[in-house]
């Protein structure tokens, strides 16, 4: 797959996981679990450069006796899954378009 389509694609799995309520990178992991697997290094970078973006916001609070970093959506981050939603029809219609052939084969 095309590194920065990967990228993008990553980068909306990454805001969804936080799109109802605050969380944190272990709970954003296991939530994708089901859909993705995604590792910890390549979470976290998403979300510095999610953060640099300001399409998060990031607060710190000890929990068990360690600081944990969490993740929450911003307005900016919200308008990019909306404007992922709307992108996908014409991702769609491309994967259509691409595959046309091997449908009319079969």
């Amino acid at each position: 797959m095309d590194g920065q389509l990967k990228r993008g694609l990553l980068d909306v799995c990454a805001l969804a996981a936080i799109k109802s309520g605050e969380s944190y990178g272990y709970q954003m992991i296991k939530d994708m679990k089901p859909y993705l697997e995604m590792s910890e290094s390549t979470l976290y970078t998403i979300l510095k450069r999610l953060e640099g973006a300001e399409m998060l916001t990031v607060r710190s609070a000890e929990h068990g006796g360690r600081l944990r970093k969490y993740y929450r959506i911003t307005r900016k981050g919200l308008d990019r899954i909306e404007e992922f939603r709307e992108d996908w029809s014409m991702i769609l219609s491309i994967y259509r378009f691409i595959t046309r052939e091997e449908e009319a084969h079969e």
